[in-house]
C-alpha cells in the first residue's frame, strides 16, 4: 500500500490599512489572530515574536512611512513545510529606508524597532515596492513553527 501525505498548506493574509495609529493597531490584532487559526497558539513564543515584528514593521510604517491620503499594506504568508512565517509591510514612501540606528538613545522612547526585528527575525530586509510606484516593503522572516 502507498500512502501519500499532501504537502501542508501554505496560508496567506493580505489587507490594506489606514496610515494611522489605529491601523497599525489593527494589522497587529488581524496578523495575531491569523497566527493562531494557522496553527501558531496565542500563547507561543513564536507567536508572540512574529505578533511583535508585525507591530514594529507596521509602526514604522505609519510613522516613517506615511503619505498622507494613503494606506500601508500587510502581507502574511505561513509556510508550515519550511517553518517560517515571513510578514511584509509595504507603504508608500521610497526615500525613507530603514536602517539600524548605531546606537539607540538610552532614555529616548524610540528608536529601537529594527533592533527588535533584527532580534527576532531570522532574516529581514527592504525591497522596491512590487509592481512598479512609490514606496518600499520592509519584510521579516520568523521559524514559527517546531520541526
Amino acid at each position: 500500500m502507498n500512502v501519500t501525505q499532501s504537502p501542508p498548506t501554505v496560508h496567506q493574509f493580505s489587507m490594506r490599512f489606514s496610515s494611522t495609529p489605529r491601523g497599525a493597531r489593527l494589522a497587529r490584532r488581524m496578523c495575531e489572530h491569523c497566527l493562531d487559526s494557522w496553527g501558531v497558539p496565542y500563547d507561543s513564543d513564536a507567536h508572540d515574536a512574529v505578533t511583535l515584528v508585525a507591530a514594529e514593521l507596521s509602526a514604522n510604517a505609519v510613522r516613517h512611512g506615511h503619505v498622507s491620503g494613503r494606506d500601508f499594506h500587510v502581507r502574511l504568508t505561513a509556510d508550515p513545510a519550511a517553518r517560517t512565517v515571513r510578514i511584509e509591510v509595504t507603504d508608500t514612501r521610497d526615500e525613507r529606508l530603514p536602517q539600524l540606528p548605531a546606537t539607540p538613545p538610552e532614555d529616548g522612547e524610540s528608536g529601537r524597532g529594527l533592533l527588535l526585528v533584527a532580534a527576532l527575525a531570522d532574516r529581514w530586509g527592504c525591497s522596491p515596492r512590487a509592481g512598479g510606484g512609490p514606496g518600499k516593503t520592509v519584510w521579516a522572516e520568523c521559524t514559527a513553527y517546531s520541526g
